[in-house]
């Protein structure tokens, strides 16, 4: 069975990204197995209007999809318990770190070596590794120690299948490289209580979702949710990593770049079906 959902944060409208994944989703879906997400924990930037305007969109796009709709700002509870039991094993630590202070450090020499980029950005170096949950202050992050996961792990390699790209091959990492090239990644942020990467595993399971569809730009992030599934006990699902909408330029479409919004095209008079074929559906 394909049970798929549509994530979402309520930070802006729809675009026609938005639109490809949310269509992608509900078709590899079989019937009545599509779910929609709102990932609305950072709530500086989340917006109810915004809320009200991705149901509207994805209604005229022709989509329905199970209820109750799952919200991330309700589930404080259920990602409080994951890092309670991480933080038993002692596999992740708090971080006092600034923006800045990262950059700084990065910055340093290091026999002319360059910083390891990695999903989320330049690989962390490390600066508060030594630190113990005891030492946590309210609004510090909190970040898996990789090396001592992996070790917890035993594994070999982490390994996932896609259904898309490449689906008769795993996908592949070693422990060090994923410990050199992924790192130390954030599974709670200052103030927020949680992280993508932690909430999307929690979440997903929860949800009991079997095919998991999103952008390739995504891939190499699956390494950590896969990590973070075997530390939680959890299942993990199939994946499906799909082309990314551009603009002319070739650019990712982005909220932040102002990309064209389904509601304008809407406005415009523009029909759902001929939207849908322009994304080839």
């Amino acid at each position: 069975m394909n049970r798929t959902r549509f994530a979402p944060s309520p930070t802006g409208p729809l675009h026609l990204g938005h639109a490809f994944a949310a269509l992608t989703a509900a078709r590899l879906a079989d019937p009545g197995q599509f779910l929609l997400r709102i990932e609305d924990i950072d709530q500086s930037r989340c917006r109810p209007e915004y809320e009200t305007l991705i149901a509207e969109d994805l209604h005229w796009l022709g989509l329905d999809w199970l209820t109750p709709v799952m919200r991330q700002s309700e589930r404080r509870e259920a990602y409080q318990a994951a890092l309670d039991h991480l933080a038993a094993l002692d596999l992740i630590y708090p971080c006092k770190c600034r923006r800045a202070d990262i950059r700084a450090a990065l910055s340093a020499p290091q026999e002319g070596a360059e910083p390891q980029i990695g999903p989320d950005g330049p690989v962390y170096p490390g600066t508060c590794r030594h630190l113990q949950m005891r030492d946590a202050a309210p609004g510090d992050a909190l970040r898996l120690n990789s090396a001592r996961a992996l070790d917890y792990l035993g594994l070999t390699e982490i390994t996932f299948l896609d259904e898309n790209i490449a689906p008769d091959v795993p996908h592949s990492l070693s422990p060090q490289d994923f410990i050199t090239g992924v790192g130390d990644v954030v599974l709670s942020r200052r103030g927020m209580g949680t992280s993508y990467h932690l909430s999307v595993v929690v979440d997903d399971a929860a949800q009991k979702i079997t095919l998991v569809t999103r952008g390739k730009d995504l891939l190499d992030s699956t390494y950590i949710h896969v990590i973070v599934q075997k530390l939680l006990q959890l299942e993990t699902p199939r994946y499906h990593h799909h082309r990314l909408i551009r603009d002319d330029s070739g650019k990712r479409l982005a909220k932040r770049d102002d990309a064209r919004a389904l509601s304008l095209y809407r406005a415009d008079g523009m029909s759902a079906e001929a939207l849908r074929h322009s994304l080839g559906f």
